[in-house]
C-alpha cells in the first residue's frame, strides 16, 4: 500500500511563533499512542522574541520535547526547572494533572529548532502521579550514510532510555545526499514519517516539509532514500486501543473530564503553580463553545 500523504498546517504556539503541525489532523488523528506532532523552526530570534509558552495544564498524556538546536527552559508545578539542550529529550508525564511553562532563556537572542510530541496515556496510567525527567544521552547509530538517534522505543537492536507506557518508537534521522537506509519495522506497529529538511523518497514517492507520510501497519521494513541532505523523524506504535478526546492541552475520555479539568485550571485548583516563568499563564478556552468529539482512528 502506498504511503498516505497528510498535508501539514501552520499553528501558533505562543506570541506569534508558529509551528508546522502534523498531528492531530482531520485525516489522521493518531499514530500509535502519538497524538500530537509539531515541528518548530529552525529560526533565529532576537532577545525577547523566542519561545514564550506560559504556565498551562495537562492531563492524560506525556509531553515529549526533542531539542535539535537552541535552548529552552522547562518549569513545572513539581518545582522542576530544566534547560533542555540540543540532542536531549524532556519527558513530562501529566497523569492526573500537572502544569508547566516553556520559555527561551531571558535576555538572550538565539536559535530554536525542536520537535514537540504528545503521547496519549492508556487507562492504566492516565490517572497516575505526574513526573518529569530530562534525558541528556540517547543512542546514536551510524547506518548507510545516515545518523539515527533513537528517541523512544527499540530499533536496530538498541533501546532508548526514555520511559514510555505504550509499545512505540521514535527516531530522528539525518541522511547524506543520495543515501539510502533500510529501517526494520514491527508489523504490528503503524508508522509515519515527517521530513524536517530536504526530501525523502518512500516507496517511490517523494515527501518534503509540506506533508507527512503515513505508512500504515503490516510492514517489516521501510527503504528510505534522500535526494539532497535530508532530516526527518519517524514515529510508530501499536494502534491505540482506546478512543480519546483531545481538546486544548487535555487528553481524556469524556466531555465531563474535559470540563472538570478546564474548571479546575481556571479556578486555580488541581494543577499547582509554576514559578519563575516570565510568560503569562494561559486561560483555558470556553469549552461550552466547542463540540467535543472523540478522535477517530
Amino acid at each position: 500500500m502506498p504511503p498516505e500523504r497528510i498535508e501539514i498546517r501552520s499553528a501558533e504556539v505562543g506570541d506569534g511563533l508558529y509551528a508546522r503541525r502534523a498531528l492531530p489532523h482531520r485525516e489522521r488523528r493518531m499514530v500509535g499512542a502519538w497524538c500530537f506532532l509539531d515541528h518548530l523552526g529552525p529560526l533565529d530570534f532576537e532577545a525577547g522574541h523566542g519561545l514564550s509558552v506560559g504556565p498551562h495544564p495537562h492531563i492524560g498524556l506525556q509531553t515529549f520535547t526533542w531539542m535539535i538546536d537552541g535552548e529552552v527552559v522547562h518549569r513545572d508545578s513539581l518545582g522542576n526547572e530544566q534547560v533542555i539542550r540540543p540532542g536531549q529529550v524532556n519527558l513530562m508525564s501529566a497523569g492526573r494533572g500537572i502544569s508547566h511553562a516553556e520559555d527561551s532563556i531571558e535576555g538572550r537572542s538565539g536559535r530554536l529548532h525542536a520537535v514537540q510530541l504528545w503521547i496519549a496515556l492508556d487507562e492504566a496510567h492516565r490517572h497516575g502521579a505526574p513526573s518529569f525527567r530530562n534525558y541528556p544521552d540517547l543512542p546514536v547509530l551510524e547506518r548507510d550514510g545516515c545518523r539515527v538517534t533513537l528517541l523512544a522505543g527499540s530499533a536496530f537492536g538498541t533501546t532508548s532510555p526514555v520511559e514510555v507506557f505504550s509499545p512505540l518508537v521514535g527516531m530522528d534521522i539525518t541522511a547524506a545526499p543520495g543515501a539510502g537506509i533500510q529501517i526494520p519495522l514491527e508489523a504490528a506497529f503503524e508508522y509515519a514519517l515527517l521530513p524536517l529538511a530536504g526530501a525523502v523518497e518512500v516507496d517511490g514517492e517523494t515527501f518534503t516539509q509540506e506533508a507527512m507520510a503515513y505508512l500504515g501497519a503490516g510492514r517489516d521494513s521501510a527503504t528510505l532514500r534522500s535526494g539532497d541532505a535530508t532530516h526527518f523523524v519517524l514515529i510508530g506504535g501499536v494502534p491505540f486501543g482506546e478512543e480519546i478526546l483531545l481538546w486544548w492541552n487535555f487528553v481524556a475520555r469524556t466531555p465531563e473530564e474535559i470540563q472538570a479539568a478546564t474548571d479546575d485550571w481556571n479556578a486555580g485548583r488541581r494543577f499547582g503553580e509554576v514559578h519563575g516563568s516570565p510568560s503569562h499563564p494561559l486561560v483555558a478556552p470556553d469549552v461550552s463553545k466547542l463540540r467535543l468529539r472523540k478522535a477517530p482512528r
